[in-house]
């Protein structure tokens, strides 16, 4: 397959940040879907699918992430690029989030800022408890836009593209259920 600059950078972007952790997966198969990729995260025996968008900064990746065995409990992260390698793995803030496709449902939760030494990024998981209904909106929808309050009105927002996300998605889940 040949790579598009924006996958290229995708991919040199996964090989440094696993799933939630900074492991070096080797990342195969991957496909485009308009903005968003799929691909497969390897290492040893361990496999991972994961849907992606990284088009709308070039700092940071959006990705929807599988694992066999659990294809049923998949997690939403963002990934930002900092300046410096991180010296240690922590929590470093737990703060409330919202995500909103289109104007459909705004769905709160909480979103945690960690770091993981030796990376040059931090990773935002979010905890949901409507996730399922929020993957079905980013399927049909246009933009997700993301907003943590980090307190005292300090508001932090983001927005990605999903012209490709629905396919990437069901593509990711399919492999995981494929692989299970």
């Amino acid at each position: 397959m040949r790579f598009t600059a924006p996958l290229a950078a995708a991919l040199a972007g996964l090989a440094l940040a696993g799933p939630a952790f900074a492991t070096n997966y080797n990342v195969s198969d991957a496909e485009q879907h308009e903005n968003w990729h799929s691909v497969t995260l390897s290492l040893g025996d361990e496999r991972h699918f994961r849907a992606l968008e990284q088009t709308s900064y070039s700092d940071s990746i959006l990705s929807v992430n599988y694992t066999p065995g659990v294809c049923d409990l998949p997690w939403l992260e963002v990934r930002v690029e900092l300046e410096e390698h991180q010296p240690e793995s922590r929590v470093a803030n737990l703060v409330p989030g919202d995500l909103r496709v289109d104007h459909e449902t705004i769905h709160s939760g909480m979103a945690e800022f960690i770091t993981q030494r030796g990376d040059r990024g931090f990773y935002v998981n979010f905890y949901l408890d409507t996730q399922d209904l929020l993957l079905d909106e980013m399927r049909g929808g246009e933009t997700l836009r993301l907003r943590f309050d980090r307190g005292d009105e300090d508001y932090w927002f983001m927005s990605f593209d999903l012209a490709g996300a629905d396919a990437a998605i069901a593509r990711a889940e399919r492999q995981c259920e494929a692989a299970g």
